[in-house]
């Protein structure tokens, strides 16, 4: 073979390697492992596109790293509004109509509180009442002011720390959609640390089956099987998350706004199935905040225009599902844990 020949074989065969189908691909991402599976679809332009969208938001909206937009706002509070991107604005927005709906239990404002208690850092503690007090009146989503002519972000009062942390990793899940929505892949499944996304239909089946999280139990043990067709999402907020234990003590990271501390409301966990993963991931934090009575009311109502259901975690090992919604024509829960009774 002459050495022009042997080049362009070379060529072809990178090509076609290039745009060979590749397996699941995983990164980290939002404080955990993010992994992407394309069904047979996935390239590495694929892939690259929504892992880079990833590293894009992370990098806007994370409270952690120095430099993204949100630092910027948290630094410019009580003084300026910041300006910010679109795409923060459209989380900062949408995450302050969740805490209305929710009356504060979700609350993007909560940042210095959570860091405070530091849950899943290496400052983790238990901070004294008097800290915890001094904190609480910098907690109020309705010192947060949006204009959305110049598209900037306005905390009123010095001190006060947004969070984003609550739906961000929904919205990334969103935008992951997007992506494979316009490169055309017919089938798949974004999961973001237990935020997952089913796209499409996998090998012709109708039907995905997501196993939900026994909050009691080791990572990846299964409470129950969640029976759901594409193009919707599960996300479920407990106290198996992020935790700090003293003395035998445990303390969640599901900070109630109340009386800043872990919330305790005899849930272990809530999941919620949705059509959009920002409105999961905010609702599942909402809902757990907001305990049983007042978040399946929640849920209830939302069912009509967002097709959301909800599966309840109680200390006592019971399982309770919302019935008779919307998205319940699409969606069926099977309770596999031992243990555990549905009620």
């Amino acid at each position: 073979m002459n050495a022009v020949r042997g080049a362009a074989l070379g060529a072809v065969l990178m090509v076609l390697f290039s745009c060979a189908p590749l397996p699941p691909q995983s990164e980290e991402a939002f404080g955990t492992v993010c992994t992407v599976n394309l069904y047979n679809a996935g390239t590495h332009s694929v892939y690259n596109a929504i892992f880079s969208r990833f590293r894009e938001i992370e990098d806007h909206m994370s409270l952690n790293k120095d430099g993204s937009e949100i630092d910027a706002v948290n630094a410019a509070a009580g003084v300026t509004p910041a300006r910010v991107s679109e795409d923060v604005f459209e989380v900062v927005d949408a995450s302050l109509r969740y805490a209305e709906i929710s009356d504060g239990a979700f609350d993007p404002s909560v940042g210095a509180l959570v860091k405070l208690w530091g849950i899943g850092s290496d400052g983790a503690r238990a901070p004294a009442q008097e800290e915890i007090d001094a904190v609480l009146p910098l907690v109020n989503y309705r010192n947060v002011t949006l204009d959305r002519d110049k598209q900037t972000v306005f905390l009123s009062r010095p001190g006060m720390t947004l969070d984003l942390g609550g739906i961000a990793k929904g919205y990334a899940a969103d935008e992951a959609v997007k992506i494979i929505k316009k490169r055309g892949i017919q089938a798949a499944l974004i999961d973001l640390g237990g935020n997952i996304f089913v796209y499409g239909k996998r090998n012709g089946k109708k039907t995905w089956r997501i196993g939900v999280q026994d909050p009691l139990g080791e990572r990846n043990k299964g409470l129950g099987i969640v029976e759901i067709e594409g193009d919707a999402t599960l996300v479920t907020s407990g106290v198996y998350e992020r935790f700090l234990e003293i003395d035998g003590k445990r303390y969640h990271h599901i900070l109630s706004t109340r009386d800043g501390r872990p919330v305790n409301n005899g849930l272990l966990s809530t999941t919620i199935i949705a059509k959009t993963s920002m409105d999961a991931d905010a609702l599942s934090t909402a809902v757990f905040a907001l305990g049983y009575e007042k978040g399946v009311a929640l849920v209830k109502s939302l069912a009509p225009s967002l097709g959301v259901e909800a599966i309840f975690v109680f200390e006592d090992k019971t399982v309770r599902t919302t019935a008779n919604t919307a998205f319940a024509r699409s969606a069926r829960f099977t309770l596999t844990g031992a243990g555990y009774t549905l009620e």
